[in-house]
């Protein structure tokens, strides 16, 4: 089975912006300063509704019978749709086990509205049994089915009360968590131009969601407490092989005891 873990990261979408707002003419940084109070004094806080957000990175973790990769979508270059078309391009190909933190509350719902905006076509994501019957009863759009593993959904019983965040959970279980990033800074970086920073950040995030979800396996004993520490080691040795500063950093932070 192929395990396809994602995360994305998104600035706020200024070309929509300006277009509903009437903020022609203002430069980015202005017209994101305007939409961000404008959102301030509507709801008090400054987050974008979802269908605002543009997407600048998913990154994924691939776990197959043979490899584990971690990486991020597309060039530092590409567009929206790029990015878009080719995590629906992984769903087409594998047809794998999604897995996500908070992917039914925030990324899926994001990339849906995104994907509509650019006209993509995913038949493979959005199939409920019309064409394959094995998908009837386990596609990604149900909330109780398995082909997407929202796992802050699940773990905390689908009672949002209950939702906990990412960083502090992986933190709690001995996984390095966040590393001097945090999503409420993209923005600012964005502007910077410094989108490899991005996408190292949520390549680090995914890779906290994947460790999260290797402890998820062994809770509900679908992995002993042997494979589990195999699977950690297969991590820790893709992350030395690519021997990328974020990967190094994440590695060292990341204590062998708890593996």
């Amino acid at each position: 089975m192929n395990i396809f873990v994602f995360d994305i990261e998104t600035i706020p979408d200024i070309e929509s912006g300006k277009r509903l707002y009437d903020l022609e003419g203002l430069s980015d940084k202005d017209a994101g300063k305007a939409m961000f109070h404008m959102r301030q004094q509507k709801t008090g806080s400054e987050f974008m509704p979802h269908h605002m957000q543009r997407i600048v990175a998913i990154s994924i973790v691939l776990r197959s019978r043979d490899s584990f990769k971690v990486w991020t979508l597309g060039d530092e270059d590409a567009d929206e749709k790029e990015i878009i078309q080719r995590f629906y391009d992984g769903i087409e190909r594998f047809s794998p086990t999604l897995v996500s933190w908070n992917g039914s509350g925030f990324d899926l719902p994001v990339i849906h509205y995104r994907s509509l905006l650019h006209g993509i076509s995913a038949p493979r994501y959005w199939e409920t049994g019309q064409d394959d019957s094995s998908f009837r009863y386990n596609n990604y759009l149900s909330r109780y089915h398995w082909r997407h593993t929202d796992l802050m959904d699940v773990l905390s019983g689908f009672q949002p009360r209950a939702f906990a965040p990412l960083d502090q959970m992986a933190t709690m279980c001995g996984f390095p968590g966040k590393l001097g990033m945090s999503g409420d800074k993209v923005w600012d970086t964005y502007l910077k131009g410094e989108i490899g920073a991005i996408r190292d950040y949520c390549e680090t995030d995914v890779l906290n969601t994947y460790l999260l979800y290797l402890r998820f396996d062994l809770l509900r004993g679908q992995i002993g407490e042997q494979r589990y520490k195999e699977e950690c080691q297969v991590v820790r040795d893709a992350l030395a092989e690519a021997n990328k500063p974020h990967l190094i950093e994440f590695l060292e932070a990341w204590p062998s005891s708890d593996s």
